[in-house]
């Protein structure tokens, strides 16, 4: 076959691909054009999931009458004088290929006013050609209208989702630029009603009560902001006890660029590490700030993938800010017994993984006395209950603490900080004592020798599928040596393999889960004290190394009210 030079149209078309995936790939297009016109108002309409119709209105600056049909000629834009220009993009668009592309696929009317000129310009194209132009009035600002979306190109458009998917698509969409710029007002209509809608007021806060509802906005936490750093991080992130069972509320901008970065998801998670129970993720609204020249946007033409000059500089200033914020900030979850004027009832709040005390469900709503305390206020022991929770007292009313979380966080950050320091401390056995391992258990054990060996474990292979214990670490030495090593061998093996950079984490978390003090077993008031006072100097008190919550609390004004003395 010979080679050919495809045919003008054949190559819009093609080209059109790379840009316009599906409707919400327009609407990213006309929505970003808009931002970067000045918009102070942006209107976004669909019909039939975007199929049928796209429409987007905005207020900004208007194209002028003499470049509206070169607005359409591909590689055409206001963004982009110089190559040099490339080096430091400060703008959401620059390719030049958005309209063109738009309208190779599908039929396009757009009408616009600049702000020095009397009259608007409208223009009809259809596959990307002209085919109607006349001056008509319009306020200052730009409309674009896209019907019949792939209507040439059949083979595209039958593998578009049905209209409630694409229709999930363009919200997304809409919601993640509303909050990257909440002072503009965004509207959406799907099929005539109104689904989404901001003040443009310029408070985040704000935006995410219309996208996540109120009782999950209103406990977000503001990230702290370190003055000076060439990477400014700022945003809103869930404390622990709001999570979910996907990573789709990971939000993240750019200089306001909507970006998916498998990097910064890794480096926030990261900060979360040990807060969340196994398989959640948080909810976070993240935006770096950089100098444009240390990130580079051209990298796919959706520009939705981004490269950093110093990668590693980003990951740690995303992990610092996440990380300082949940020390400082995150929340004791708090028993919710019945609202006022309600009949009682025990209830658990949306959103949060319930705690069990006594079978009753118990649910996590911030304390706001406490929001503004580092790590955990002065606790009075009184007692134990059903042999699992230590009941306490502190200035915000009573605590539950289950004893079992409790030494599970104490022991991971004493084991982490010798293994941070000089290394971990072992404690030989007065004589060795040898277990017989399963087929699986050995094969655990030697996939992870060299990690439990770091901890302090000195295991000696004793022929076939026996070891010797010689030594634990010196902080599990109350701990039964048999039952510890088969425990930790066991929960490794059901868990996923995690990645290289959790391994050493996780094998903490797993042995301290098997060496803390167990639900059932009997505490001395001292033994209680102790535990609390050392569970007072950890670094993140209010949960274990697996993301439970290490205690609950119950508020003077809830106790008052459940007596009848509010």
């Amino acid at each position: 076959m010979p080679i050919r030079v495809l045919a003008p149209d054949i190559a819009a078309k093609i080209a059109a691909g790379e840009v316009v995936e599906r409707p919400a790939s327009v609407v990213k297009e006309l929505v970003e054009n808009a931002l970067d016109a000045g918009a102070s108002s942006i209107h976004v309409e669909t019909i039939d999931g975007g199929r049928r119709l796209i429409r987007v209105l905005d207020d900004g600056c208007g194209i002028p009458a003499a470049e509206v049909e070169l607005a359409f000629a591909r590689y055409s834009t206001s963004k982009l004088a110089r190559a040099e220009d490339l080096e430091c993009i400060r703008t959401l668009g620059f390719r030049g290929e958005a309209l063109a592309s738009i309208a190779a696929v599908s039929q396009v009317t757009l009408i616009t006013r600049a702000s020095d000129e009397g009259i608007g310009t409208l223009i009809r194209l259809e596959g990307g050609k002209v085919v109607y132009r006349e001056g008509r009035g319009h306020p200052q600002g730009t409309v674009v209208t896209v019907e019949n979306l792939f209507y040439n190109t059949p083979a595209r458009r039958k593998f578009l989702r049905a209209p409630s998917t694409e229709r999930r698509h363009i919200t997304e969409l809409v919601t993640r630029y509303a909050m990257a710029y909440p002072e503009v007002r965004f509207a959406l209509i799907h099929d005539g009603r109104l689904t989404f809608q901001t003040t443009g007021r310029g408070d985040l806060k704000e935006v995410c009560i219309q996208a996540y509802g109120l009782e999950v906005a209103r406990e977000l936490l503001p990230l702290k902001k370190e003055q000076g750093e060439p990477i400014r991080v700022s945003g809103l992130i869930s404390p622990p006890n709001i999570h979910r069972a996907s990573r789709d509320q990971l939000t993240f901008f750019v200089n306001r660029r909507w970006v998916q970065d498998r990097m910064l998801a890794y480096a926030l998670e990261e900060a979360y590490h040990t807060l969340l129970p196994s398989g959640r993720h948080p909810i976070a609204v993240v935006e770096l700030t950089l100098d444009p020249a240390l990130v580079d946007v051209n990298v796919h033409p959706t520009k939705r993938e981004v490269r950093f000059r110093d990668s590693g500089a980003v990951f740690r200033a995303v992990q610092r800010a996440v990380r300082s914020t949940l020390v400082s900030e995150a929340p004791i979850p708090t028993m919710r017994l019945r609202p006022q004027g309600e009949p009682h009832r025990w209830e658990a709040v949306r959103g949060v993984e319930p705690v069990s005390a006594r079978q009753l469900p118990l649910a996590a709503e911030p304390s706001e006395a406490i929001l503004e305390r580092r790590g955990l206020p002065p606790l009075r022991v009184i007692g134990q209950v059903s042999q699992t929770y230590i009941i306490a007292e502190g200035p915000e009313g009573m605590y539950l603490i289950d004893q079992h979380a409790a030494h599970e966080r104490v022991l991971y950050e004493q084991l982490r900080d010798q293994q941070r320091g000089s290394g971990v401390v072992a404690q030989g056995l007065l004589s060795p004592q040898a277990v017989e391992l399963t087929a699986e258990q050995k094969a655990t054990l030697e996939e992870y020798s060299g990690q439990l060996e770091e901890l302090g474990f000195q295991l000696e292979p004793f022929g076939g599928r026996t070891v010797l214990i010689r030594a634990l670490p010196a902080l599990l030495q109350r701990s039964d040596p048999a039952q510890l090593l088969i425990g930790i061998l066991d929960d490794l093996a059901a868990e996923a393999k995690p990645l290289a950079g959790e391994m050493e984490a996780r094998l903490m978390a797993t042995v301290c889960k098997r060496a803390a003090i167990k639900a059932g077993q009997t505490l001395s008031l001292e033994e209680m004290r102790e535990l609390i006072r050392q569970l007072e100097q950890t670094e993140m008190p209010r949960t274990c190394p697996h993301g439970r919550p290490t205690m609950i609390h119950l508020s003077q004004a809830q106790l008052k009210r459940e007596f009848g003395r509010g």
